[in-house]
């Protein structure tokens, strides 16, 4: 007997190396190609539900707080939005919760806030479960998935609390929005005649501005149909300028697009075309900027939450403008009082033409990006590529920023002064932002 003794050794020695608990890991390295990856599955889910610009910024301002929030409980380097944002809740780390991944949860939370927020959120349960499954097929603890999943849970809901309280769902409660068959005042245009696109987002609660009106831009242009008038002039150079657009021009205002509401004109049938929103191509730029700069995870985390937070305090502010000053759109202009055959490049949105929202957004989130990783990065925008567009090198942010504004007016869906200014919004915003969050954190810290 006592020489089977060494076998039954080695065979027990065999079993343990090789039993689940010895192989099973306590964490994976995720890294910003997972946030890429929520925030592509959100940004189809947009795309599937037709998601207007603001709201979509809406939603994805909640879920990347919710990330970073995860973030922020478990890296003392990372200061939580408490104090900093308005009316942000001063979220207590879940009780009880051990042996959980801190990445795997602030991924979780994201997805989890999505679901619940976005109408076809429900779509997203597929995703979380092959997400999932692939981190158990890389060796993660059942546990630690277990656990990290009801940690993201107890965040999502604190997050949800606090969206719930922004007033977008009173929304709803207001007076229908009618347009005005008045000259210069924006009307539906060709070819969806969309009624009108959140005429009353600016009742919903920013997250650092103080008012929507903070950054109130100059009035608009006066509209008037006097030829020697300074905006018939800008809109006869409008006309002129994108009646026979050069192929590079045509490529710029393709690639900026971003018009959910686009439609294609088949014979008979109107069918509409996938198009991401503004705010999601700019968070695709982000998890580029992130790759390439090869940020960590927590860092991706908030750079994400950071611009997601500009995109939505953006439109909210450039919205506010939009349904005050009315504006009417070059389309409806130009074909009144120029040439009735006149078809611009691009489809109009559904809503008034002043600000610029991409030129507010873009700016916006130039100026945050540009924080992070400087003035000059040199990037290639990949983001289009699935949606059938090539892509573009940047020198800078900015540089992008501004061509993404005025890719609009390569379009033809705005003039000139509505660009402009709604860049210099979108400064403005992106500066204050940095300078409520990151600026007075840091001020807090040095207190302390």
């Amino acid at each position: 007997m006592r020489k089977f003794l060494p076998i039954i050794f080695i065979l027990t020695a065999l079993v343990s190396c090789f039993s689940p608990g010895k192989q099973t890991k306590k964490n994976l390295d995720f890294s910003t190609a997972q946030i890429t990856q929520v925030i592509d599955q959100m940004t189809d889910l947009m795309v599937n539900d037709v998601t207007n610009p603001p709201l979509a910024a809406r939603f994805f301002s909640y879920a990347t707080l919710a990330g970073y929030e995860v973030v922020s409980q478990n890296d003392s380097t990372y200061k939580s939005m408490y104090g900093l944002l308005n009316n942000y809740p001063q979220i207590q780390k879940p009780q009880g919760i051990t042996n959980y991944s801190p990445e795997l949860s602030s991924l979780l939370a994201m997805l989890e806030t999505a679901k619940k927020m976005q109408p076809s959120g429900v779509l997203l349960d597929s995703f979380e479960v092959k997400f999932l499954d692939s981190c158990r097929r890389e060796g993660l603890d059942e546990q630690v998935i277990a656990n990290s999943l009801t940690y993201a849970q107890t965040i999502s809901k604190d997050i949800l609390a606090y969206a719930k309280a922004d007033k977008y769902n009173r929304i709803s409660n207001y007076p229908r929005y009618i347009p005005q068959e008045t000259e210069g005042a924006w009307y539906p245009t060709p070819p969806g005649y969309f009624a009108p696109v959140e005429p009353n987002f600016n009742t919903v609660r920013t997250l650092t501005l103080d008012t929507c009106i903070q950054f109130m831009p100059a009035p608009p242009i006066a509209f008037s149909t006097n030829k020697n008038s300074v905006f018939f002039k800008m809109m006869q150079k409008g006309y002129d300028d994108t009646r026979n657009l050069p192929e590079e021009h045509q490529v710029i205002a393709a690639f900026w697009d971003c018009n959910p509401f686009a439609l294609q004109d088949n014979g008979h049938l109107m069918a509409g075309r996938k198009k991401i929103s503004p705010g999601a191509h700019w968070l695709g730029i982000t998890g580029i900027a992130c790759k390439d700069a090869k940020a960590g995870f927590a860092k991706a985390m908030k750079v994400h939450t950071m611009v997601s937070i500009a995109l939505l305090d953006g439109f909210i502010a450039c919205w506010d403008e939009k349904y005050r000053s009315n504006r009417v759109r070059p389309e409806t202009a130009i074909r009144k009082y120029i040439d009735p055959t006149y078809r611009p490049l691009l489809q109009t949105p559904p809503f008034p033409e002043y600000l610029s929202g991409h030129s507010t957004i873009s700016a916006a989130s130039a100026v945050i990006l540009s924080y992070y990783f400087g003035d000059n990065f040199k990037y290639t925008d990949t983001v289009e590529e699935r949606f059938g567009f090539p892509a573009r090198t940047f020198n800078s942010f900015q540089e992008a920023a501004i061509e993404a504004g005025i890719s609009r007016y390569y379009g033809g869906i705005h003039f000139m002064d509505a660009i402009d200014n709604g860049r210099t919004q979108g400064l403005q915003i992106g500066e204050w932002v940095l300078g409520q969050v990151e600026h007075k954190a840091q001020l807090v810290a040095t207190v302390k």
